[in-house]
């Protein structure tokens, strides 16, 4: 009975634990019930998943559509590029034949217009002549044409009244004044000289013309009224004047008719250029349209397999929590039975034994049973997380497949690209296939052909010598003819003389005859009493007789009868010899002031001509040697045209000094930097630049060849560069270079080096 009370109190006090247990298992079922609704709320379902798979795909096409943007905008913007290139370069060439028209205008106003101060302005200054008959009014006029109007001059044209009576010209002869605009002056002079079409005409009316008439052709040739004759062919002074006047009046309508041109080109250049910042702005749009598509893909993927990844978390924290429910469960139904058991032992203390064995069989049961389940569970929980990370995987795949179509539909149509372009290429090497059997079989032919011009060039060689030689001995006999010639000449010429002071002596001696004895030379031996036949006298005698006779005359006082006639003639002489002193001192100030205009000019011209240079030098020195300073000054004589020139460098690392004092390669780089300078200052399409890198070094070079592509990317000028320096034939555009293939035979080869770039970067 003790046994079976304390038997009794233990199995109420396991009943009462178990009763608390069963109390503690049922509140933690119900938190994990809760735990499993809170988790079910959380997790995305298979709608947001679908939706967000949504999204990926919409976002792929928005990246489709923002490639094909994109290449849009690219096209436009290369046209857009290219359009704005071409109307630079219009632009630049208009520029160009506009600088150069102003340019010539500026030269041939400087040529012809007078200059400030003269004195008198010349009459070719007030005429205007039409195009083409240039020559014949300067060989009409001549020198005349330079003379002034203004009265004050020493020579100038006067205004005379129309003549009375108008010689008519020969029939169907035109006067020059029809194709000249003269002032009044020229009137009576342009009505009296015709125009005829040609030599022959001229040559057929000259003998007609009458006294102070003349003909002009437009080639330059005259026919005078009196017999003066001028063949055509050397323009004078003065036709040269008048057309350069008709070349300045036709430049300077060309010139103003750019004016409207140059609007036109700025306006197109303006909108070329506005077209394309307008396909910039564009561009630059389209790829942030992408960018945000790309971005918004990646969101969207992101966010995708972050759903992903927490929907599979929460799906295994269900599983997890449904293995700890059904643990809870079968030990709350384990303790629940305990509980009966307790309960029912507490009744029937008897049979205590017999269900202990009994429980202990199911309990052991249930473990298997548990243990079985769990497993499954834990099978079929990552079997479902695997399910679902390949759907998802598969998703994302199919999205790549498809940017990866894309891809190779472009790499299919780039392919078909290219294999049209090897078909090319293969059917021009197939068509070159046969050219070095014909160039061979040309060569052949040629080298006959030049077999053949060998020997007939010895031929010739050998007919020049011996023409040579005829020729020779031609020009000896000739210049012995010449130079007998010339003596007979020489003493034709003193023969003439002679006998012209013999005729003047005669003539002479006729006049003092005349003068002293009033008679003529064959009355002079009656009027001295010596008849015909009877000897004369001495001449000493009549010599002596001379003096006496002249020593009495002159001890009478001499008469001069012509003494108010040498007056006369002496005044006539003075005053002209004023009038040539006069134009000459004229023409002495005019020539100083001319003088003084150009020397001032020059000056001027000269300065700024020096002060570009010394600019231009200096950013060129800074450039070829990487810093440092140079200038150039003027030396020594206070008239710049009369100075010299020093040019003063510092290069880094250097006090200033001299040229002089500089290393060789200092010396080459910075007289490389005066000759670009100039260059800039006037450039010219060509330039030649004959190894001006031969004393430079490697790193000298490459600044060398820098300031090249600088300056030819910057202006017009092409250089042709002659070197031996691998660097500068590294940096051309174009190499041409001279080989021997065969002795005696040089062949001209070139290498268009961007073109082969060009070429490697397009395959």
């Amino acid at each position: 009975t003790a046994e079976a009370e304390a038997r009794g109190t233990t199995l109420e006090r396991q009943r009462k634990e178990l009763s608390e247990r069963i109390g503690r298992l049922q509140r933690r079922a119900g938190e994990m019930e809760s735990e499993r609704a809170a988790l079910a709320g959380t997790v995305a379902d298979d709608a947001e998943l679908r939706e967000i798979e949504a999204m990926v795909g919409a976002a792929e096409a928005r990246i489709t559509a923002a490639r094909d943007t994109v290449g849009a905008a690219e096209s436009a913007l290369k046209s857009a590029r290219d359009a704005e290139s071409t109307a630079r370069d219009q632009a630049r060439e208009f520029d160009a034949t506009r600088d150069r028209l102003a340019a010539e205008i500026r030269a041939l106003a400087g040529l012809v217009e007078p200059a400030e101060g003269d004195l008198f302005a010349p009459l070719i200054e007030s005429i205007t002549v039409e195009p083409g008959y240039e020559l014949a009014l300067g060989v009409a006029l001549g020198e005349e044409i330079d003379a002034p109007v203004d009265t004050a001059a020493p020579a100038h044209w006067s205004v005379l009244p129309p003549l009375e009576v108008l010689q008519a010209l020969p029939r169907d002869v035109a006067p020059l004044s029809r194709f000249v605009q003269a002032p009044p002056v020229l009137h009576r002079r342009l009505s009296q000289i015709g125009v005829v079409d040609n030599a022959a005409r001229g040559e057929a009316l000259h003998a007609g013309l009458r006294p102070g008439q003349r003909l002009v052709d437009k080639d330059g040739a005259l026919w005078r009224w009196d017999g003066y004759r001028i063949s055509a062919g050397a323009p004078t002074p003065a036709a040269t004047r008048l057309a350069q006047r008709n070349r300045l009046s036709a430049l300077r309508e060309d010139h103003a008719g750019l004016a409207p041109q140059s609007a036109v080109r700025a306006e197109a250049l303006a909108a070329a250029q506005a077209v394309r910042a307008e396909a910039e702005t564009g561009e630059q749009a389209a790829r942030r349209v992408q960018n945000t598509a790309f971005a918004a893909l990646n969101d969207a993927r992101q966010q995708f397999g972050s759903l992903s990844s927490k929907a599979a978390a929460a799906t295994s924290r269900r599983a997890a929590l449904a293995d700890v429910a059904d643990q809870v469960a079968v030990d709350l139904e384990e303790t629940q039975l305990q509980w009966t058991a307790a309960c029912q032992a507490i009744e029937g203390l008897e049979d205590l034994a017999a269900k202990r064995s009994k429980v202990d069989a199911l309990r052991a049961e249930l473990a298997e049973l548990r243990a079985e389940q769990s497993d499954k569970r834990s099978a079929f929980d990552r079997l479902s997380r695997e399910a679902e990370e390949r759907a998802a995987r598969r998703r994302i795949v199919a999205g790549e497949i498809e940017v990866w179509r894309g891809r190779m539909a472009g790499a299919q149509t780039r392919l078909a690209d290219l294999q049209q372009r090897h078909k090319d290429a293969s059917a021009v090497q197939q068509d070159l296939a046969a050219r070095p059997g014909e160039i061979g079989e040309q060569r052949a032919i040629l080298l006959d052909k030049i077999a053949q011009a060998e020997a007939r060039r010895g031929a010739a060689a050998d007919a020049l010598a011996a023409g040579e030689s005829a020729q020779n001995d031609a020009d000896k006999a000739l210049r012995a003819a010449e130079a007998q010639l010339a003596e007979s000449r020489e003493q034709r010429v003193r023969d003439e003389a002679h006998l012209e002071q013999a005729l003047s002596d005669q003539s002479a001696v006729r006049e003092r005859v005349a003068e002293r004895l009033d008679c003529a030379p064959g009355a002079v031996l009656r009027q001295a009493g010596i008849d015909d036949g009877e000897t004369l006298p001495e001449p000493d005698e009549v010599e002596t007789r001379l003096v006496r006779y002249t020593r009495e005359r002159d001890n009478m006082g001499p008469v001069n009868l012509r003494a108010e006639i040498e007056a006369q003639e002496l005044e006539l002489q003075i005053s002209s010899m004023r009038d040539e002193r006069a134009d000459l001192l004229a023409a002495t100030a005019r020539l100083r002031y001319g003088i003084s205009q150009l020397n001032r000019e020059g000056r001027e011209r000269l300065m700024i001509a020096f002060e570009t240079v010394n600019g231009h030098f200096q950013e060129l020195f800074v450039k070829l040697f990487g810093g440092g300073k140079a200038y150039l000054t003027l030396t020594e004589a206070e008239d710049p045209l009369e100075s010299g020139l020093e040019i003063m460098a510092s290069p880094p690392g250097k006090k200033q000094q001299v040229m002089s004092l500089l290393s060789g390669g200092e010396q080459a780089l910075t007289a490389i930097a005066l000759l670009f300078a100039v260059f800039l200052t006037n450039p010219a399409p060509i330039c030649v630049l004959d190894e001006v890198d031969a004393p430079l070094d490697d790193a000298n070079v490459d600044r060398f060849c820098s300031l090249l592509e600088e300056i030819s990317a910057h202006s017009d000028t092409r250089f042709l560069v002659i070197t031996h320096h691998r660097i500068t034939m590294a940096r051309m555009d174009r190499l041409f270079g001279v080989t021997m293939g065969e002795r005696g035979v040089s062949q001209l080869v070139s290498v268009d080096l961007k073109g082969a770039e060009a070429l490697r970067v397009s395959a």
